[in-house]
């Protein structure tokens, strides 16, 4: 595995709450030098405590992220872990979903993040290292009703980490994938506040009470199938640390056996089943 003095400081999105918050407490209790960031910096102040630099940064504000990288390269040199976990779930029909909110989920979920690499990449490069961890999720490789926008985010995740991989890999950097399944955290109660509302008129109202039921079922902390955000992070931590990473961490029985189902199970198949866990209309 690698040690702190092999890779240099690392930088994490998203660290106010869940994945990201338990990731900068393991990377530091390991000797990390580790940046946790978040939008409100007062919800960092436990992580401050532990030892870690906090910084305020909203992965969709230039400014923010310029300043972020500047801050921590002058203090430690150039970034040689990043972990891109920042993001949320817009869920909701895909009709009456404002494409604002698609827009605000992708500057979000994949450009963020992507800016952000962009912005560390020169400094790993002279460096001869870096490691670049997304957070993507079972989602980023199956799509069903309900999850579109959020879907369609990952799956640009999935797709943009595989084509920077190759890219960079001459310059000793590696860029890694981990995918969750279904984690107890936070992102619940975004997901159900973010499901627009658009009234009882809405042919879509049946289907926004079901899905919401079903989001609720499906990531219900007592089901033997939810992960822990600490599940995560101890994959992320070993991700970002072991010589050889894969190119992509299933974490968890959803994400392990989930794409292997949906790549043998027919669409129509797919789609009829999906429905049946979330009704569109009320028969």
């Amino acid at each position: 595995m690698l040690t702190p003095s092999d890779t240099g400081p690392v930088l994490i999105t998203g660290c106010s709450s869940g994945v990201g918050y338990a990731s900068a407490k393991l990377f530091r209790e390991a000797g990390f030098e580790t940046f946790a960031t978040a939008r409100d910096p007062s919800t960092l102040e436990d992580l401050r405590a532990l030892g870690c630099r906090t910084l305020t940064l909203d992965v969709t504000d230039e400014a923010a992220r310029v300043a972020t990288v500047a801050a921590a390269e002058r203090e430690f040199g150039a970034v040689g872990i990043l972990v891109n976990n920042a993001g949320y779930g817009q869920y909701g029909p895909l009709e009456e979903i404002p494409l604002d909110a698609i827009r605000r989920q992708f500057e979000t979920n994949v450009f963020g993040g992507l800016r952000l690499s962009q912005l560390l990449l020169p400094g790993m490069r002279a460096k001869r290292f870096g490691r670049i961890v997304n957070v993507s999720s079972v989602a980023g490789r199956v799509s069903v009703l309900g999850g579109g926008a959020y879907h369609a985010s990952k799956f640009a995740v999935e797709a943009l980490t595989d084509a920077l991989r190759p890219e960079v890999e001459p310059f000793g950097i590696d860029v890694v994938n981990v995918l969750p399944g279904p984690v107890a955290t936070h992102f619940e109660a975004t997901l159900l506040k973010d499901i627009p509302d658009t009234g009882p008129d809405s042919p879509y109202a049946y289907f926004r009470m079901r899905l919401a039921q079903r989001m609720r079922e499906f990531l219900d902390p007592k089901h033997f199938d939810v992960l822990t955000a600490d599940d995560v992070a101890k994959v992320i931590v070993k991700a970002a640390t072991t010589e050889r990473p894969r190119t992509r961490y299933n974490v968890g029985m959803v994400a392990k056996l989930g794409t292997i189902g949906r790549a043998l199970t027919p669409d129509r198949v797919v789609d009829f089943m999906t429905r049946r866990n979330v009704p569109v209309v009320k028969k």
